[in-house]
């Protein structure tokens, strides 16, 4: 093989290049790559979950698997909307920090379209300063004249380990029952 015939360098736009399901959360429209997400339901019970954070709205059983589900709004710290009739979950698989896979949902406005984006079409996500925590987003597409937000799904979901339960102390029982005497 020759230096002609070398494969070109892969940049970070190459390498998130590719489908996007694409999907609004009020005016402002995102993407997740395709290959995270396993399924779109409809709105449906959530049971909520002791001591997590307003946004990890609770668990749904999903066929019997139990998943975790988080509303974006409140992730995004947006204003709260009431629920209409195009407001879904979009399911996705992510990587544990621990190791395997696991489900999740995420809770959105509406789910717009799947679209195909070559790396010409993706921008690096732009610089907003230093104080400032970009990391979730993979960069930014300008489609139809539309600029959506291309998310990394998995870092929105593990950022702050917060969809696992605080370790609880085992002499925390004892500490409670010992002060009731």
């Amino acid at each position: 093989m020759n230096a002609s015939t070398t494969a070109p360098p892969v940049t970070a736009q190459t390498r998130i290049s590719g489908r996007y399901l694409t999907f609004s959360l009020g005016a402002d429209s995102y993407g997740i790559p395709v290959m995270n997400v396993r399924e779109i339901i409809r709105i449906c019970p959530i049971t909520p979950v002791p001591r997590m954070p307003a946004y990890v709205k609770g668990v749904i059983n999903l066929r019997g698997t139990v998943i975790a589900v988080i509303d974006l709004r409140e992730k995004f710290q947006m204003p709260a909307v009431a629920v209409g009739d195009r407001n879904c979950i979009v399911v996705v698989q992510v990587h544990l920090s621990k190791g395997g896979r696991t489900l999740m949902g995420a809770i959105v406005d509406s789910v717009e379209e799947v679209v195909n984006l070559a790396a010409a079409d993706i921008e690096p996500t732009p610089d907003f300063g230093e104080s400032l925590d970009t990391d979730y987003m993979l960069g930014v597409a300008t489609i139809r004249g539309g600029v959506k937000t291309l998310l990394d799904i998995e870092r929105i979901f593990q950022e702050d380990g917060s969809l696992t339960l605080p370790p609880v102390s085992k002499s925390a029982p004892a500490t409670a029952s010992s002060s009731e005497v």
